[in-house]
């Protein structure tokens, strides 16, 4: 969460408005000024008491006992009007997203993002190529829509067989080249309170795009962000225990609000998706340096599963509401000619950190931490890309390398 300060200046009014956000800062202007004099009126009145009460310690008598009651009234009724202010201040500061980093390249939306680097190469093939839907199909029915909204609705898939176990195998795989990388493995709850949901930035701000559970202060989570994260929620470190890195593979859900029309094809856009998600608390000084080793992580499983794959910045106007530095890893996907996005690697600063209160001792003093996260990766995406880029005219899989251990050694899914 930004800090009340922070939002005075005129430099946060452009910074917020590359990130598209039209600050009204008039307004905010009015209810911070009105807290501030606030704080002196009550101030004074307090100091007013404390002297009554001086003198009635000496000399007790009716006229200062009225003084005291009148003056109790009117601290009453300024703490009453300071809550208040106080309530719409930070109600106020949750809607208003974190500022982009000084480097982020300045632009609009995803097509003024900045391409950092290609990896691997576009496959070529010498027939007709598929998209996974129609190849899932036509094995055996092993990705199937059709049954899955008799058990849902639409945006959710059944896999089954050799699928089904792609699926699981590329959870293990993540899992286990992450922890090689020192971070540690959770299993964690798949509901999360509204506080916990406001500490990650994803309420209020996306309400709409949430599961709730009815008659519950509960939600769905949307990604394993949210619990990793508030794992530390509260808690001061000493410098010597940071960084901090956790990993999960949780199921996320999302309603896709407003998402319609878009990727209404296949399983690249579903309400429940598996993803194992990276976070580390840091230090400041490392938190960039933190961004780029999550990015690596993230990357590396593409490079062993051999999907042809590029990086890119994301520009101010592209970037998610809590972060201020982004980049994404974009998989090639031969049905659509076109990289598509399978991780989103995020420097949040101390945006997280200030709402879930994560802090840390340095020489004495106690600062907030920041936070990174990233997808390591989106397993729906990557079986996408892996079904898409490894198919045979015959219509079989290719099994990557590095996955054949979970299939018996055999070459192609059939």
């Amino acid at each position: 969460m930004l800090q009340p300060n922070e939002l005075t200046t005129l430099k946060a009014i452009d910074k917020l408005k590359q990130k598209g956000f039209d600050f009204d800062q008039e307004k905010f202007l009015k209810l911070y000024n009105l807290k501030r004099t606030l704080i002196q009126e009550l101030n004074h009145l307090r100091s007013n008491k404390n002297n009554i009460a001086k003198k009635m310690a000496k000399n007790f008598d009716n006229e200062l006992i009225n003084q005291g009651k009148e003056l109790n009234k009117k601290i009453k009724d300024k703490e009453i009007l300071f809550k208040d202010i106080e309530d719409k201040i930070n109600n106020l500061l949750l809607y208003i997203p974190n500022m982009p980093h000084e480097n982020c390249p300045i632009g609009k939306n995803d097509n003024d993002n900045i391409e950092i680097k290609k990896i691997g190469e576009i496959p070529k093939f010498n027939f007709e190529i598929k998209d996974h839907v129609d190849l899932g199909f036509n094995l055996n029915q092993e990705i199937n829509f059709i049954k899955a909204n008799k058990i849902a609705k639409n945006r959710f898939v059944v896999l089954k067989n050799n699928i089904a176990k792609l699926h699981r195998a590329l959870i293990n795989f993540m899992l286990e080249e992450h922890l090689k990388n020192d971070y540690i493995e959770y299993d964690l709850p798949l509901l999360a309170n509204k506080e916990t949901l406001i500490g990650t930035g994803q309420l209020p701000k996306f309400n709409d795009d949430l599961f709730k559970i009815e008659g519950e202060d509960l939600f769905l989570i949307p990604t394993g962000e949210v619990p990793l994260t508030n794992l530390f929620k509260n808690e001061i470190f000493k410098e010597i225990e940071l960084p901090i890195k956790v990993t999960a593979n949780t199921p996320c859900f999302r309603k896709e609000a407003g998402a319609y029309g878009k990727d209404t094809r296949g399983i690249i856009r579903q309400h429940q998706f598996n993803k194992v998600e990276l976070v580390q608390v840091v230090k400041e000084e490392d938190a960039e340096k933190a961004l780029l080793e999550v990015l690596n992580d993230a990357e590396n499983i593409l490079k062993l599963l051999e999907i042809p794959y590029r990086v890119v910045e994301l520009c101010t106007g592209d970037l998610g509401f809590a972060a201020k530095k982004t980049y994404d890893i974009e998989a090639w996907i031969p049905s659509q000619n076109k990289y598509r996005e399978i991780s989103s690697c995020s420097w949040f600063g101390d945006f997280q950190a200030r709402r879930i209160n994560i802090k840390y001792k340095k020489e004495k003093q106690k600062q907030f931490a920041h936070t990174i996260n990233g997808s390591g990766l989106a397993i729906g995406r990557t079986i996408v890309a892996i079904i898409e880029n490894n198919q045979t005219e015959e219509g079989f899989i290719k099994i990557p390398k590095v996955l054949k251990k979970y299939f018996n050694n055999i070459d192609y899914i059939k």
